[in-house]
């Protein structure tokens, strides 16, 4: 009895822990092993701005209905939310921290694709904030030009 009482806690713990931890892991590690899908990235971050703006779309219509489901419009809102996230985490746990490289002292030329590429995934992380704050479609806008501005940037694309 004792046996079993202690197995049946053991195996909560560890269902418990893979719950917990496992939403806590992400698609890449901060572990240099050399193995990146960049485009992979892009897709993502598109399908979640298309997500945002399905999200927002969907909150002002049922919003607008003479008697709104309150629990969907909060669904959708955090589904939005949740997708912003995933952009937000993107920018700065794969691109800034792990493929935007430091340039080397003196390389101006470098230095210059650096700050570019900088601003443009801060100004991303701005707009995905901002999707979560308002419904306004033209953040999704600005935030589907500024990656695929960054596209262009990231893969030497710039004319």
């Amino acid at each position: 009895m004792k046996i079993r009482i202690n197995k049946k806690l053991i195996l909560g713990a560890v269902l418990l822990s893979a719950i917990v931890f496992g939403s806590l892991a992400y698609s890449h590690c901060q572990i240099p092993c050399g193995i990146y899908d960049d485009e992979a990235r892009f897709n993502m971050i598109a399908e979640h701005i298309t997500t945002v703006e399905k999200s927002m779309k969907l909150i002002e219509s049922l919003s607008a209905q003479q008697k709104p489901n309150m629990n969907q419009v909060v669904r959708w809102v955090n589904n939005k939310d949740k997708h912003a996230d995933e952009i937000s985490h993107i920018v700065t746990y794969y691109f800034m921290a792990q493929r935007v490289k430091l340039p080397a002292k003196g390389n101006t030329k470098a230095f210059n694709e650096y700050v570019t590429k900088l601003t443009l995934l801060h100004q991303m992380l701005v707009y995905s904030m901002k999707t979560k704050q308002t419904t306004d479609l033209e953040n999704v806008d600005k935030l589907r030009s500024l990656s695929d501005e960054f596209h262009k940037v990231h893969f030497g694309k710039v004319g």
